[in-house]
């Protein structure tokens, strides 16, 4: 096993693009030199896309971009999600994109539509835009595996933050595949071999919230409490009146919230956070708070579906990062087919 220390590493260079896009910036106190700036390393350029902006629906948000693996066999699949909240970021970036490609497996990268854009389009709940989006884009990726050379079963979802809490989704939810449809794209499935996800949010419930972390305050925006939706800074300003409508937009919460649709055939599921749990207790980032890490894999194990949850100090790491565990699930050999529901 790595040494620990590289969790916190690991955890940084996977997650701070996802959490810096939906965490306000702070101003700096002393501005940045010429000299200092060459300082600074340089970010790695990344490979360019094998194909890029490819379109999976109408909307302009709703593209992707596929990264091909070398490989004779058909490859399989990271299926990456950006952070951001639901309301910025950008399929640009994907953290340890060369080592994947390196490993044998083909990357994809998506956008999908905000739930700005869906509160101003009248959709309720607006979470459904970027979640059904994220269903859809699956299952256009799916149905180009002979083209693309992609092993159908195994595909991993990763995200950070909003992106990991729609990976989380995806993994737990009934298959969204309609046989009957005349939509080839939407007879396609959508499951997953494994998700490994970055300070998700497992939970929309705001009930739940609350009981493990007191001063929570994510969610309401997913669910139209948020006064301004040209302003993302008015996000997170309406958690207590998400709180007290809970009652009224329950069942949305049964659909949307990735800790109600966890079963017995969902697949194995690694969770990492910055920072430990602490259960009932306010958190300095109560958005990506390990606490959500905990309750879910307490219910996973109920479930008896594998979960490995990493956060400093953590017992029994096997892997210290996503790459880590996504490679060693991705090629590992056949343990199951893909479950259908």
């Amino acid at each position: 096993m790595k040494p620990r220390a590289l969790i916190f590493t690991s955890l940084f260079l996977l997650g701070s693009q996802a959490f810096a896009a939906e965490t306000p910036a702070k101003a700096t106190s002393t501005p940045k030199t010429e000299a200092s700036a060459k300082a600074e390393p340089k970010e790695r350029a990344q490979p360019k896309p094998t194909l890029a902006e490819v379109p999976y629906g109408a909307h302009e948000r709703q593209v992707l971009n596929f990264w091909k693996a070398a490989s004779v066999r058909p490859t399989p699949v990271l299926f990456f999600i950006h952070g951001g909240g639901w309301v910025t970021g950008d399929k640009a970036r994907v953290a340890n994109l060369e080592d994947y490609l390196a490993a044998g497996i083909s990357v994809v990268s998506i956008n999908y539509r905000y739930v700005t854009q869906a509160i101003l389009a009248g959709v309720k709940p607006p979470v459904q835009w970027p979640l059904h989006d994220a269903a859809r884009a699956l299952q256009f990726v799916r149905s180009k595996a002979a083209e693309w050379n992609l092993d159908r079963a195994r595909i991993g979802a990763s995200g950070g933050s909003a992106g990991a809490c729609s990976s989380l989704w995806l993994a737990f939810h009934d298959d969204r595949a309609d046989p009957r449809s005349s939509d080839p794209i939407a007879r396609e499935s959508t499951r997953l071999w494994c998700a490994a996800v970055t300070g998700a949010q497992t939970t929309l419930d705001p009930q739940q919230m609350k009981e493990w972390t007191p001063n929570s305050r994510y969610g309401g925006h997913a669910f139209g409490f948020m006064p301004d939706p040209n302003n993302t800074k008015t996000r997170d300003t309406q958690f207590a009146e998400f709180l007290a409508a809970r009652d009224q937009v329950l069942p949305w919460i049964k659909e949307y919230s990735p800790f109600e649709h966890v079963s017995a055939d969902d697949p194995p599921i690694y969770m990492i956070y910055a920072a430990p749990p602490a259960l009932g207790q306010d958190q300095k980032d109560p958005t990506h708070t390990a606490n959500f890490g905990v309750k879910l894999q307490e219910k996973l194990g109920r479930a008896g579906v594998a979960c490995e949850l990493v956060y400093p100090g953590a017992p029994d790491v096997k892997h210290p990062a996503v790459p880590d565990y996504l490679i060693a699930q991705l090629k590992a050999p056949a343990r199951r087919k893909t479950a259908t529901r």
